[in-house]
């Protein structure tokens, strides 16, 4: 069975030691890791969270954004060049916590829009800095993992084929792509295409429900992921991405207005629930 992690977006955004008990419990219920957000400033939080979670015996990843100002597909050089630091940064912190795996949608800033489709100077803009941001990745034994967004929070990827364009592009053995079923479920026609066509590149995978709550209690085809992951023979990381109203800031940057399902309750079923479909599609 691959790995199942969770990720404490639930709870909050912010890295600090509140989170401790949270993963603490998050082990005792059978979760072989934790994923977080990569955006408050202090590293010895990170470092603290990290050395908590390999005590307890919970592995990490993390998960990570840059802004418009830090814009990788910017056509100003200088802010392109921001957007390397940060996600240098972000490596840093992912480090700090003792993370493999940085995922997210930074090669574009989040919830930024230009007034076109996206471009070919873009593609080769954004590759220029994820292939130097993977190298960056490489020193510290982390592998980027990219991800597609639906059109509401991005337009430079929807689509994992878009995705797939991007990597190749950056070329980089530790610029790969990662797969979210919430994304998916809007941007994509069918799940079981999708993830063959994401696979040769897949390194990092978000179980997250329609409406980003308990996976499962939606419309999400889940017989097909699942059983198209074991097709292809996935092994990395399953991790549920669940949101909530519990940190008004992010809850709002995000435009997440209601409570979906009750925090351990998305934890204790979303993990039975992936437990289940693993069996019964020998995943």
């Amino acid at each position: 069975m691959n790995k199942i992690g969770f990720n404490t977006l639930v709870w909050s955004a912010v890295m600090s030691d509140d989170l401790l008990p949270i993963i603490d419990r998050l082990k005792q219920i059978g979760y072989d890791g934790v994923e977080c957000f990569v955006g408050s400033p202090d590293d010895k939080a990170y470092q603290r969270f990290g050395n908590h979670a390999q005590n307890i015996g919970l592995e990490t990843t993390a998960v990570f954004v840059v802004g418009k100002d830090e814009n990788p597909v910017s056509p100003d050089a200088a802010i392109r060049a921001k957007g390397l630091e940060r996600i240098k940064w972000g490596i840093d912190r992912a480090h700090d916590m003792k993370a493999t795996v940085l995922c997210g949608p930074f090669h574009s800033a989040h919830g930024v829009f230009a007034q076109h489709p996206p471009l070919e100077e873009e593609y080769k803009w954004c590759g220029e800095v994820l292939h130097a941001a993977g190298e960056y990745a490489a020193q510290a034994g982390i592998t980027l993992a990219l991800e597609a967004l639906n059109r509401f929070e991005c337009y430079l990827c929807n689509t994992v084929e878009q995705l797939t364009k991007l990597v190749n592009t950056a070329a980089h053995p530790n610029v790969k792509a990662m797969f979210d079923t919430h994304h998916a479920n809007i941007e994509e026609k069918k799940n079981r295409e999708a993830i063959q066509t994401i696979a040769p590149i897949l390194a990092h995978f978000h179980i997250s429900e329609n409406d980003r709550g308990t996976p499962g209690d939606g419309h999400v085809q889940w017989d097909e992921v699942f059983s198209t992951l074991a097709e292809v023979k996935y092994n990395g990381w399953l991790t549920i991405e669940a949101f909530s109203r519990n940190d008004p800031d992010f809850a709002n940057a995000i435009n997440v207005w209601r409570e979906y399902s009750k925090p351990w309750d998305m934890a204790i079923n979303g993990l039975s629930f992936i437990k289940q479909q693993g069996k019964a599609h020998g995943l």
